[in-house]
């Protein structure tokens, strides 16, 4: 191939590029679920407990939190709904969800003491909660769902909202 026939081919290959029909972005799955104005509430305000102090039955953040006192606490405060009990009467009750379709404001439930629905947290988006882990931790923190140690004992999820 000579030079000018090189530089007609080249010229003819930009060209089309310039009037190709960019394509669509491939499709990002989304969950089926939409979030909720509740759900986002109780996600902001369970952001606002971060490092309140753990206790054992505690329902405050005066006096310290343990799982389920948080996320009664919070739910009441935040989206005005009664959830109460332990752990697992809580896991009774609200609908359950697939972890695939999880949306803040969403209660995600573990088996951490050799018990089902021993563990619960409120789920805040891109596979992270909010939970008042035991009083080794100390803390209201913030865990990844795939987390060496929550990710074998996690058990359900169940929504409250929608």
């Amino acid at each position: 191939m000579d030079k000018r026939s090189f530089l007609a081919l080249l010229l003819a290959l930009a060209l089309a590029a310039c009037t190709s029909v960019p394509r669509a972005p491939t499709p990002v799955p989304q969950a089926e679920r939409a979030s909720t104005e509740r759900g986002r509430e109780v996600v902001f305000y369970a952001l606002s407990l971060l490092d309140t102090g753990y206790r054992f039955g505690g329902k405050n953040p005066e006096a310290g939190l343990d799982c389920s006192g948080m996320v009664s606490y919070i739910f009441r405060q935040a989206a005005n709904l009664n959830v109460s009990g332990s752990a697992a009467d809580i896991a009774q009750h609200g609908r359950p969800v697939d972890a695939a379709t999880l949306t803040p404001g969403d209660l995600v439930f573990f088996n951490t003491q050799n018990r089902p629905f021993s563990h619960v947290g409120i789920y805040i988006g891109d596979g992270r909660f909010v939970h008042a882990p035991s009083s080794s931790s100390g803390r209201v923190r913030i865990d990844k769902l795939s987390n060496s140690y929550f990710s074998p004992r996690f058990e359900s999820a169940r929504s409250y909202f929608d």
